[in-house]
């Protein structure tokens, strides 16, 4: 379950690549579409502004020219009247405004011409001799102001005091900007939207190989050694794949090596094992014979005859046990289940052994379960007696039942003494085969029955065993004041003989 939720994490996941591609393509056309759309609407602004203001000049110097041919100085108020009537007529109906010295006059009397023609267009026209403009707002409108001197035609304009202003409504103008601003903003939301359709494609595009090469990482992770990609194309993602297929190819040859290595150890052991059971079994016969004569032999001789015989003792448990983890390692282990009283296999091997006076017992009545009795006998006899060699009494055996959180009920087997404990760090070593841990216990957990140093590997046998179950052992300092000695735990299943359930199973 927890593996399914990683791998849809992994293919959706939050902020990943897909979506910051497609935040950028969209980003990108965002800001694109902005842009355009400011750059042509300043452009389409000034050009339409540009026409207007060119077209106003140009009329309004054409016309006040045609017109003033025929105008006489000094004027008086009607003639100034006519003047200014007869070139707004002259320039499409444009409000026209018309000063001489103290007289004006405007085509249209009710106009508020006043507002719109600023101080400083007056003062550009009297001192110049060309016509100006100056774009202003009245009542939140915009407007076209020209002015412009009117002269002579021989250019002294010192004899002509006349000056004329037109004002035309931008309206119009602005209206066109406007809208032609509305329709290119309208345009902005389908850029973004077909740039996000792009983008999409685009991160399709580009991470379809990622998550090629994402799943086939995840299969080479979880074991499948043989996973690879495709490869198509020359760019840099076809390189990563490329890349990515030498690397499983070499991590593949790799494993075939320290595999086949790792056969070639397991069967070198188990054939040296074998073939050392024929002459320990003949050295086991001489050397039981020495020991029954040992009390008539002097004591040096005594004395090695005894050694010789603990020693080929080892010896053979050892070359036993070598035997029992080559099995293990080939995957021949196999079970002869059968519902079995854990407390009467417990006490059984405690009696077997001589212990029953040594080991205190707590033992559950009725805790029965489809186990290998030999392989618990094993288990047993491992824990209890590295409890005895390297703890301190009292050694205490405890058979308790339990359930585990989906409510598979457990039996557990506790064995504590009061020794001075594991070193800091055995904990996780404890149960490595030939490991021995010499500060605080003489040497490491080891399978031997009698009182002697062991081999290192009876812990691991005694897990491999629990293993083979469907079990596991824990091992912990004990708790309450120093010294507190070691706790070795054994979890099994209770699984029982059913109707459809047979009594004998394999691993």
């Amino acid at each position: 379950m927890n593996r399914q939720r990683t791998r849809t994490r992994a293919r959706h996941p939050v902020g990943g690549l897909r979506t910051r591609l497609v935040a950028t393509f969209v980003a990108v056309a965002l800001i694109s579409a902005v842009t355009a759309t400011a750059l042509a609407y300043r452009e389409a602004r000034t050009a339409v502004l540009q026409r207007t203001q060119n077209a106003a000049v140009n009329d309004v110097r054409a016309r006040v020219g045609a017109v003033a041919a025929d105008f006489d100085l000094p004027p008086d108020q009607r003639s100034l009247d006519r003047f200014a009537a007869r070139v707004s007529e002259g320039i499409g109906g444009r409000i026209v405004a018309v000063r001489y010295r103290d007289l004006s006059a405007t085509s249209d009397p009710y106009a508020d011409t006043a507002s719109r023609i600023g101080a400083g267009l007056r003062a550009a026209v009297r001192t110049g001799d060309d016509a100006v403009f100056q774009r202003v707002r009245w009542q939140d409108e915009p407007y076209l102001v020209v002015g412009m001197p009117v002269a002579y035609a021989d250019g002294d304009r010192s004899a002509s005091g006349l000056e004329v202003y037109a004002i035309t409504d931008l309206r119009a103008e602005r209206d066109d900007t406007a809208a032609l601003l509305d329709s290119v903003r309208a345009g902005i939301v389908p850029v973004v939207v077909l740039a996000a359709v792009l983008a999409l494609l685009a991160a399709g595009t580009v991470l379809r190989p990622v998550r090629r090469l994402g799943r086939a990482t995840r299969e080479l992770a979880a074991g499948d050694l043989g996973s690879r990609v495709a490869v198509t194309g020359h760019d840099e993602l076809a390189d990563l794949a490329r890349t990515f297929n030498e690397t499983a190819d070499a991590l593949q040859a790799s494993d075939a090596d320290l595999r086949e290595q790792e056969a070639k150890a397991r069967r070198f052991v188990a054939d040296v094992s074998h073939e050392l059971r024929t002459p320990l079994a003949a050295m086991t016969m001489v050397a039981t014979v020495l020991e029954e004569d040992a009390d008539q032999l002097p004591p040096d001789a005594a004395r090695a005859a005894r050694t010789v015989g603990a020693e080929t003792a080892r010896l053979a448990r050892l070359v036993e046990e070598l035997m029992e983890i080559s099995r293990f390692d080939a995957g021949a282990a196999r079970l002869n289940a059968a519902e079995t009283d854990l407390a009467d296999t417990v006490r059984a091997s405690l009696a077997l052994r001589g212990w029953t006076d040594r080991v205190r017992t707590e033992l559950d009545t009725g805790v029965r379960a489809v186990v290998d009795r030999r392989r618990v006998d094993v288990i047993v006899a491992n824990l209890v007696g590295n409890a005895l060699r390297h703890g301190a009494p009292p050694v205490t055996v405890t058979l308790r039942t339990c359930r585990a959180a989906d409510g598979a009920p457990w039996a557990v087997l506790s064995v504590a003494d009061r020794g001075p404990g594991l070193p800091p760090g055995a904990e996780r070593r404890v149960f490595d085969r030939f490991y021995k841990a010499d500060e605080a216990r003489t040497r490491s957990a080891d399978g031997g029955d009698d009182g002697g140093q062991g081999s290192g590997l009876g812990t691991a046998i005694a897990l491999e065993n629990a293993r083979l179950h469907g079990g596991t052992i824990e091992v912990a300092d004990a708790a309450g004041e120093p010294p507190r000695g070691a706790v070795f735990t054994l979890r099994l299943p209770l699984r029982r003989t059913g109707p459809d359930e047979p009594e004998e199973g394999t691993e």
